[in-house]
């Protein structure tokens, strides 16, 4: 496995900047926020470290390429999570053009990974959300396969505040729920970002479905979760989930990272492996962000060489 981060963390970075720390700390790939120019809607949302306006700036043959190769880093993917199949038609059509924009660009670059989210609209059911997702992802993943590029769909529920709720804004969330997917659309190109964290705090094992799909995880997140009991057992299960639980860097949290990376082993998983650092606890200032990444690195380095 190849040890890197998410680059969204470090937003007011440039690209260089971003890549020359991640080589200073030890990291071995990025992978690399890309979103398209406008209003941030939500934390981590909104960061651009490639213009898809202007790829040019980072072709094989750019400066750029050749820092990446001079620092020994590599892109893992292109990254953009939106809510692809929201109810609000014109933001629809935005977020799925700028994933297929991505997915050229993808290739373009020699990646050929593109991590995100399928979306979810919030006040239909499940059945009804996988009609919406057949219709707006089937042509979606053929245009993957045409360039020969890998999806791979983070299982985050997205349902933390009173926006996302009911339902949440990403429908790949379960193992139930992939199988369903997947039988929808069985492309070899179409795979999941798998990070144990929100399994967590859905109560469902973050072990068990490695070993079910493994052919499908073609990238992995490192995100700690912590729980906290207390509030949970005020608030039950059914609050918003903010209220019981908090994102945490890897090793401050619930996560076994011995069984979890010890299953990704068993599976034979060697691919990329990131960082996504969103515990506010380290987010005062840049020397604390900094923090974060440093002490991830060092934690993960445990498990991970």
């Amino acid at each position: 496995m190849k040890l890197g981060f998410v680059t969204s963390i470090l937003g007011q970075y440039t690209l260089e900047q971003v890549i020359t720390t991640a080589a200073e700390i030890g990291y071995e790939c990025l992978e690399v926020a890309c979103w398209p120019h406008g209003k941030v809607e939500r934390r981590y949302a909104g960061v651009s470290h490639i213009d898809l306006e202007n790829p040019a700036k980072i072709s094989v043959s750019s400066d750029l390429y050749r820092l990446l190769e001079k620092k020994n880093i590599s892109i893992s993917a292109l990254a953009y999570y939106p809510n692809t199949i929201t109810e609000d038609l014109e933001q629809r059509h935005l977020h799925t053009a700028h994933l297929n924009k991505l997915i050229d660009t993808a290739q373009k670059l020699g990646v050929n990974m593109v991590t995100t989210f399928v979306g979810r609209v919030q006040h239909k059911t499940v059945e009804e959300n996988l009609e919406i997702f057949k219709e707006v992802w089937s042509p979606i993943i053929e245009h993957a396969e045409a360039k020969n590029v890998k999806i791979a769909v983070e299982n985050c529920p997205m349902l933390f505040g009173a926006d996302q709720w009911p339902g949440g804004q990403n429908l790949m969330t379960t193992p139930a729920i992939w199988r369903k997917i997947f039988n929808i659309i069985p492309s070899k190109n179409f795979g999941i970002n798998y990070d144990p964290s929100h399994f967590v705090w859905q109560g469902i094992d973050y072990v068990k479905p490695l070993y079910e799909f493994k052919d499908r995880i073609f990238h992995v997140h490192f995100k700690d979760i912590k729980l906290y009991k207390d509030k949970l057992n005020d608030h039950g299960i059914m609050a918003y989930p903010l209220e019981f639980m908090s994102p945490k860097i890897p090793g401050l949290g619930d996560v076994d990272w011995g069984k979890y990376v010890s299953a990704l082993t068993d599976i034979g998983y060697s691919g990329y492996a990131c960082v996504e650092i969103e515990d506010k606890a380290f987010e005062t200032d840049e020397k604390s962000v900094l923090d974060a990444l440093k002490l991830s690195y060092r934690y993960m380095r445990n498990f991970v060489i």
